[in-house]
């Protein structure tokens, strides 16, 4: 089954990640039809985020998959 473009809502939020290897992450993720950023953490399955434009040391506009196990605490920017 094809999804419609129509169905599927972007709404970007910028966050900041901190890892459990030390990293700082700072990019965006598509809240979608969620209303909150914590959304992503609590009331989805999926054990990855999506995060785009991620800036980290010498890496910009890179397109990353995170792992929640591995995420120490996240911060919105907005």
């Amino acid at each position: 089954m094809e999804e419609s473009k129509d169905s599927y809502k972007r709404e970007y939020r910028r966050i900041s990640i901190k890892t459990s290897d030390g990293s700082t992450l700072v990019g965006k993720v598509n809240i979608g039809i969620k209303e909150r950023v914590s959304e992503l953490f609590t009331k989805t399955e999926n054990p990855f985020i999506v995060i785009i434009d991620v800036e980290h040391q010498d890496i910009q506009g890179r397109v990353l998959f995170v792992n929640k196990n591995n995420i120490v605490w996240v911060e919105p920017e907005d």
